[in-house]
């Protein structure tokens, strides 16, 4: 598989390569089409995979690579549930350590799923519109499927 663009600059996944066509699909809405190659253009090798990652979508995208372990997305979805929250009481409500939690919802910060908020007068945390977003979707993609988990 390749990635190749138009000459818009559209990104597609080069899925066939005839003398004159190409069958190529949109990586974000997974249509695939015929163009011609003249119109076509090879592109980087490395962006494969990225292109084929844009079936996914951004915000979900977003909370796939910055979430390190089950821990860590149980914290955020904790947050999007009750948030926003005071540090105090999350550090009540979670076994994480001090530098660990602090530690994640600095990654979260940096990565835009979470956001700093005055609670009851204290520093604490709400998820963004983005990470909103991605949990409602993965929950509704866990909802899809039956409430099926692999849960003991």
């Amino acid at each position: 598989m390749r990635t190749v663009r138009d000459e818009s600059g559209d990104v597609y996944l080069l899925l066939k390569r005839s003398d004159e066509s190409s069958l190529v699909r949109d990586p974000r809405s997974g249509e695939e089409t015929y163009l011609d190659n003249d119109r076509l253009e090879l592109a980087d090798d490395d962006a494969v995979l990225e292109t084929a990652a844009l079936a996914v979508p951004s915000a979900v995208r977003q909370v796939l690579t910055a979430v390190p372990n089950e821990r860590a997305l149980g914290l955020l979805v904790a947050l999007d549930d009750r948030g926003p929250l005071p540090v105090r009481e999350l550090l009540d409500a979670t076994d994480l350590c001090e530098s660990d939690l602090h530690g994640l919802l600095a990654e979260f910060r940096a990565a835009g799923l979470l956001e700093e908020r005055r609670v009851a007068g204290e520093r604490g945390y709400a998820t963004t519109d983005a990470a909103a977003d991605a949990l409602a979707s993965l929950t509704r993609s866990r909802d899809a499927s039956g409430g099926q988990d692999d849960a003991p």
